[in-house]
């Protein structure tokens, strides 16, 4: 249906998909129904079962339940959830991929859907060939694709590979290139599950922002990712999907807070289980498994004193060889805004090498924390900023009013900032301190 000003991007009424668990029948089309007819035209003379009872046999799973919301034009949505919660499943329906079960979806205008690596491409044909078929599936004329060929392989950077069937294609190059087409042909509705976990920093980095200026033309956005401060910076709106149902629709801050607070992150005494179900994003070479936060006697601790370093524990499985990898932790304030960053590679290190196995890695890092709370995240890249591994909000704590020797503290209860850098104050005629000032004669203004 072509995009209307007076009509919002989507409307969804009583949205609802059901799976047969168990039920190999396909999905009714006609075409299925042939195919089965074809391949076994004796199979109701031998006593086969109709395909209605082998469908009651089977168990009903309700991938996405009574789901109803609009979508306005120009909207950055973002869809937060558990693994399995129903959020591709809903993306599947609104682009019609899938079909309902019930209730039904009605989408204003063009859409371009960006799924899994693979999605809308034939293998066998060219990097060409397929940027070509896509726009074509979209409605454009071959001069309008022509015309924004040039800037779809600059964006990918893979215009080596263009006439090279897709198939060849590594899955980092697969989605650059099914990104560069799904954003830059113009679509009214741009739906995006998460697949740029495989691209590097500079590449994720481009697609947020080619994301933000596509929803700041007045075209829509619906974004699925595990990456939450992604969700935070570019959209709008965000949705929690849990067990199919929406939980809550509102501001992204405050949904990603509710989902957090929903699958709390199993922690006590300053140690941190990270199971493999927990809210993450990355290639999955590698897991972060647990978190542990030290006090100067090597304890575990949910406090550190005013201008304490910081000691952690990382905790984590290497379930396929990397050569170069880099571990980051972060230091956040409550509501999850990003105060520091640290990385194996500060200081010109070298990246490190990882083999398979459980290892524990220690990072300490020397900052005076303001007394608040705050929250710590934990990952992995490789060296080129593709992100391997990365779990938010792993572990709380709180930085306290007074130092280890009990001879510092804050004098009043609120101190405006997150962190305490080192100072000196003096003169600037004599060097000295403050406590060294004598009292110098007041300076009088000129009469005017």
């Amino acid at each position: 249906m072509g995009a209307d000003s007076t009509h919002p991007a989507i409307v969804a009424e009583g949205l609802g998909k059901r799976y047969d668990l168990g039920y190999t029948g396909g999905s009714g089309l006609l075409s299925e129904r042939l195919e089965g007819v074809l391949r076994h035209p004796l199979r109701r003379l031998r006593g086969a079962p109709p395909a209605a009872s082998r469908r009651d046999a089977a168990e009903p799973f309700w991938a996405l339940k009574d789901a109803s919301f609009e979508i306005g034009r120009g909207e950055a949505v973002g869809l937060v959830g558990r693994n399995g919660a129903g959020k591709t499943t809903l993306l599947k329906l609104i682009s019609h991929i899938a079909r309902p079960t019930l209730g039904r979806v009605t989408t204003y205008g063009r859409s371009a859907t960006l799924l899994e690596v693979g999605t809308g491409f034939h293998p066998e044909l060219s990097g060409r060939e397929n940027v070509f078929l896509n726009g074509s599936i979209l409605g454009m004329r071959r001069r309008e694709i022509a015309a924004k060929f040039d800037e779809i392989v600059d964006f990918a950077g893979v215009e080596a590979f263009m006439d090279t069937p897709v198939k060849r294609y590594s899955s980092g190059m697969y989605v650059r290139l099914a990104f560069a087409v799904a954003a830059h042909l113009e679509p009214d509705i741009l739906l995006i599950d998460e697949v740029l976990a495989v691209g590097d920093a500079e590449f994720q980095r481009k697609c947020l922002g080619t994301m933000r200026d596509v929803a700041g033309q007045g075209r829509t956005v619906i974004f699925v990712s595990h990456n939450l401060n992604a969700v935070q910076r570019l959209c709008t709106r965000a949705l929690l999907i849990e067990g199919g149902s929406i939980l809550r629709d509102g501001r992204p801050s405050e949904v990603v807070a509710e989902y957090l607070d929903l699958v709390g992150l199993e922690q006590a005494s300053g140690s941190a289980e990270i199971h493999a179900d927990a809210p993450r994003f990355g290639t999955g070479e590698v897991q972060m498994r647990a978190l542990r936060m030290l006090d100067r006697s090597g304890g575990t601790t949910t406090t550190t004193y005013l201008a304490e370093p910081l000691t952690f524990d990382v905790t984590f499985e290497v379930l396929d060889p990397v050569d170069a990898a880099v571990f980051e932790l972060g230091i956040c304030a409550a509501d999850g805004e990003r105060i520091c960053t640290v990385q194996s590679i500060d200081g010109s290190r070298e990246p490190t090498p990882l083999r398979p196995g459980v290892h524990t890695v220690r990072v300490t890092i020397d900052v005076t924390l303001l007394p608040r709370e705050y929250v710590v995240d934990v990952g992995m890249h490789t060296i080129s900023g593709a992100t391997i591994d990365w779990v938010e909000r792993v572990l709380r704590f709180t930085a306290l009013n007074e130092s280890a020797a009990g001879d510092d503290h804050y004098r009043w209860p609120g101190v405006r900032g997150y962190v305490r850098p080192v100072s000196s104050w003096g003169s600037p005629a004599t060097g000295g301190t403050i406590a060294d000032w004598e009292a110098q004669p007041p300076v009088r203004r000129a009469a005017v």
